[in-house]
C-alpha cells in the first residue's frame, strides 16, 4: 500500500512485511548503469539542487559544490577519467561532488576576515558536508523517478578531473553521482543484517566466528559462489583483498589522492604553495 504522509511531506511511504512505514527512495533503492536517451529537464535539476542544498551542515557553512555535466562534449571528455563508464552507461547528467572551503574562504577574506580551513580537519568536514548534501540529492532523484550511480573512479582520477572541472584549491571532487531515467529495472542488492553494523552503549567487537557469521548468507549465494569461482579465489574475502581493491592498488591511489588534496590546498607539505 502506497500513500503520502501528510499534506506537507513529498516522500512516498509504503508498509513493508514487518508493518511498519518505510521511505520508499531508501529502501527500494538500487544503482542504475543504463540510462535512457531522455534528458533531465531543467526544471528537475533545480529540484536536486534546492534538495542538496538542505542537508545538515557543519556551522551552516555548506562546504561543497557540486559540478554538473550534461553537455555531450564535456561528457566525453569525463567518461576516460571514470574508466569509460559514463559513456556506458550513456549517462545524461553527471554531479561531480567535491568538498568545499574555497568558497566560505573568499567570503571571509572578502569581508575583512582571516579563513584557516585549508587543513586536513575541515577536509574532514568538508568531506561529511559534500557526503550529507550529495545523499540529499539522491534521495530526491530517485523520489522524481530518476536513477544514480555512485562512482568510485572519483577517488583515482581526482587531480585529472580537478583539471579538467578547473577546480580553485580549497575544492577537491569526493564521488560522482550518474544521473538519468533508468533504462533498466535490476533487482535489489543484498545488505548485511542492521545487527552487524549496530552497536549499544559500547562498540562490541567481532569475533572469527561472529563476523563469519555475519557473511555467511552472502556468501551462501549462487552469484558469490560464480564470482568466487570466475576470480580463482577461495571465498569472497580474497575476491576483495586480491581483485577488486588489492594492497599494491590501495597504496597507489592513496598516494596519487593524498597529492591531489596537497595540490588542491589541503594536506599541505612542507614544499606545497599557499
Amino acid at each position: 500500500m502506497v500513500f503520502e504522509k501528510g499534506k506537507s511531506c513529498r516522500f512516498v511511504y509504503f508498509c513493508g512485511n514487518d508493518n511498519r512505514n518505510k521511505m520508499k527512495t531508501i529502501f527500494e533503492h538500487r544503482s542504475i548503469r543504463k540510462f535512457s536517451n531522455r534528458k533531465v529537464e531543467e526544471s528537475v535539476i533545480e529540484r536536486l539542487a534546492e534538495a542538496a542544498g538542505r542537508a545538515s551542515t557543519v556551522g551552516n557553512m555548506q562546504l561543497y559544490s557540486f559540478v554538473l555535466t550534461s553537455d555531450e562534449q564535456m561528457l566525453k571528455k569525463l567518461s576516460p577519467l571514470h574508466f569509460g563508464q559514463v559513456e556506458r552507461m550513456n549517462a545524461p547528467l553527471v554531479a561531480t561532488v567535491c568538498c568545499d572551503v574555497h568558497r566560505f574562504s573568499r567570503w571571509c577574506e572578502a569581508s575583512g576576515a582571516t579563513p584557516s580551513y585549508e587543513n586536513p580537519l575541515w577536509f574532514v568536514n568538508s568531506a561529511i558536508d559534500a557526503s550529507l548534501a550529495a545523499q540529499n540529492m539522491i534521495l530526491e532523484a530517485e523520489h522524481l523517478g530518476l536513477g544514480i550511480c555512485i562512482l568510485g573512479t572519483t577517488l583515482y582520477t581526482a587531480e585529472q578531473i580537478s583539471e579538467l572541472l578547473e577546480l580553485p584549491k580549497g575544492v577537491i571532487p569526493l564521488t560522482t553521482i550518474v544521473i538519468g531515467y533508468p533504462d533498466e529495472n535490476p533487482p535489489l542488492v543484498e545488505r548485511l543484517p542492521s545487527t552487524s553494523f549496530i552497536h549499544r552503549e559500547r562498540y562490541e567487537d567481532y569475533s572469527d566466528e561472529k563476523v563469519r557469521e555475519i557473511w555467511s548468507e552472502k556468501e551462501s549465494m549462487d552469484y558469490v559462489k560464480r564470482l568466487v569461482e570466475e576470480n580463482g579465489t577461495r571465498n569472497l574475502a580474497e575476491v576483495f583483498t586480491l581483485k577488486r581493491y588489492n594492497a599494491e592498488d590501495n597504496a597507489t591511489y592513496s598516494a596519487k589522492y593524498l597529492a591531489a588534496l596537497e595540490k588542491q590546498g589541503f594536506f599541505k607539505s612542507s614544499k606545497s604553495d599557499k
